[in-house]
């Protein structure tokens, strides 16, 4: 077989990959080496002996994510502050699309991905999000299927456990939400803003050392407010740009200067904001240059 059809069977289904990928990583830069690499590995095959395409690349890029979290779950060890994952700007017109794609790369689901086993979060990820049979996955992670369906039911119930209800967003209400956030805090109103914000509202911010943030999470209204009031305050803004845009199918801020200062998500339920993730480590807004297209 020619290069060509390996190259159009990849570029095909390379939108299911990264998004197998990314949701094993959380990190979309790394995730475009991964492919790479995976690629490269792919180039090599004969396709005469593979007889299923998708399974065999989502085995192929899983063995080389897997790779790739294990040895970045060593340099998280010495990350300053909180981690968090890299934001994916969406190519998307209807993030509401599909509901579970929706919410598999949402922020809040990554954050608790981040709690499971390198082995957990890929088996979880691709029987609960993606549905691969357990033999495919045994395939990927080098386990037995009995293996691999204790690992899966041990995922499921942990994510089960802590995650919250997701509320696919609302376009209009999110519009509205977010105009009203960004003219609170851009006017000093610390009581509309506080009208916004949910009682244990929480910020978190990623800068790994590198730029200006707070090294644990803010929680309650009141804090938040005041972190957001400093942040937001016209003449800090003077000089900079603010885009919205969706990151992780979540209504998200960009920040531009001379240079990016930050992507903030705005994770919202019940008509109230509860949760602000703000990355701030240039580093990781190097991928939201451009939109990425995301399937399953």
């Amino acid at each position: 077989m020619s290069t060509q059809a390996h190259a159009e069977r990849f570029t095909l289904l390379r939108p299911l990959l990264f998004t197998i990928v990314y949701e094993i990583l959380g990190s979309a830069t790394e995730s475009d080496d991964v492919l790479q690499n995976s690629y490269l590995r792919w180039a090599e095959v004969d396709l005469a002996t593979v007889r299923d395409t998708k399974s065999y690349l989502a085995q192929l890029v899983t063995r080389q994510a897997l790779n790739s979290l294990r040895t970045s779950a060593r340099r998280r060890e010495d990350y300053i502050g909180p981690w968090l994952p890299e934001p994916l700007l969406i190519d998307e017109n209807d993030p509401s699309a599909d509901v579970l794609l929706a919410e598999s790369v949402s922020m809040a689901m990554l954050v608790l991905l981040e709690t499971l086993t390198p082995d957990e979060r890929a088996v979880f990820v691709l029987r609960e999000v993606f549905g691969f049979g357990f033999r495919d996955i045994a395939t990927a992670v080098g386990k037995s299927v009995t293996t691999v369906r204790q690992v899966a039911h041990r995922a499921r119930e942990h994510v089960q456990a802590r995650r919250k209800r997701f509320e696919p967003f609302d376009a209009a209400d999110t519009a509205r939400i977010t105009e009203q956030f960004l003219t609170a805090a851009a006017t000093g109103d610390l009581d509309g803003l506080l009208s916004l914000l949910a009682p244990d509202v929480t910020w978190t911010a990623d800068s790994g050392g590198k730029s200006t943030a707070a090294r644990r999470p803010v929680v309650g209204a009141e804090k938040v407010a005041a972190v957001l009031m400093s942040l937001f305050r016209p003449e800090r803004l003077a000089d900079l740009r603010m885009e919205r845009v969706n990151c992780n199918n979540t209504p998200a801020i960009v920040i531009n200067g001379e240079r990016m200062e930050g992507v903030f998500l705005i994770e919202m339920a019940d008509g109230k904001i509860i949760n602000f993730y703000a990355i701030r480590n240039p580093d990781k807004l190097l991928a939201v240059a451009a939109p990425r297209r995301i399937s399953r």
